[in-house]
């Protein structure tokens, strides 16, 4: 893994630290001694890791996470999941819905539950490792994406009100309702980054109208070029139609391939040049 150099200090958008946040979404599949000895090594003294269980309408599953930090920056990741058990997670878009726990709308339920197991923990960590005012950067992959974006919102629209200066997910589903993305998109506009790889199906679910998407999407086209811009709907059909399954809910080959996260550090290096 490449050596990332996390930017002191978080001020809008930049490559750079979305292919440091995008090694750290990595880095939160590991353990907690891979993880721990990693973040030192970038330069992250500072590290505590949470794994937790809690129960849901699926089979028990868990929450894993850590909090990073030095003097000039703290990063929390959110682990991902399998696509295998991620198409448990996203195969009833109506009957997962649950309220905000800040009143801004309406969430998965799913991925709420996921979030309750650690949230308090996380937090924790995090205003205890801030105690200089450091950047705040909250960063995940596939179900870890969703995770963060709801921690990025708990955050700040409950008693905290700390404001997290970037967060960058990468392969992110569908969180929440329209209602609770307006409020999040008026909130973190400059803040959020949301990449999307060419065919990954993952962040097509589950589907509109009941869910939707916060902003801002980065897309990679087919070409693993980043394009800054939202592309037409023609445009973005045509891209995605490029290995497509039949079957969004199947997770073949090519949307497993496009939507794995090395696949979008590749991509990310590329558009360093």
């Amino acid at each position: 893994m490449t050596t990332p150099v996390f930017e002191q200090t978080i001020t809008g958008y930049s490559l750079r630290t979305a292919h440091g946040l995008a090694q750290a979404s990595e880095l939160a599949y590991h353990d907690e001694e891979k993880i721990t000895t990693t973040a030192a090594v970038w330069g992250m003294p500072e590290c505590r890791f949470f794994r937790e269980e809690f129960e849901q309408p699926f089979p028990l599953d868990d929450t894993q996470a850590y909090v990073a930090g030095n003097a000039k920056v703290v990063v929390v990741a959110f682990r991902g999941t399998e696509p295998s058990r991620l198409r448990d997670w996203l195969a009833d878009a109506e009957g997962l819905l649950a309220p905000d726990p800040n009143g801004k709308g309406m969430v998965h339920m799913g991925f709420n539950n996921a979030l309750d197991a650690v949230y308090p923990q996380v937090l924790n960590a995090v205003s205890e490792m801030r105690g200089n005012g450091q950047s705040i950067c909250i960063t995940g992959h596939s179900l870890g994406g969703a995770l963060a974006m709801l921690a990025a919102a708990r955050m700040r629209f409950g008693d905290s009100r700390l404001l997290a200066d970037g967060v960058y997910t990468f392969g992110q589903p569908r969180t929440c309702d329209p209602l609770m993305a307006r409020a999040f998109d008026r909130e973190f506009k400059g803040r959020m980054f949301r990449f999307v790889n060419n065919s990954d199906i993952v962040p097509q679910l589950p589907p509109e109208p009941v869910y939707h998407h916060v902003d801002e999407e980065k897309y990679f086209d087919a070409d693993g070029r980043l394009r800054e811009k939202k592309m037409s709907l023609l445009g973005g059909l045509t891209e995605k139609a490029q290995g497509q399954t039949v079957d969004p809910m199947a997770l073949g080959t090519d949307a497993i391939g496009d939507h794995g996260i090395n696949r979008y550090i590749a991509n990310l290096e590329k558009a360093m040049g």
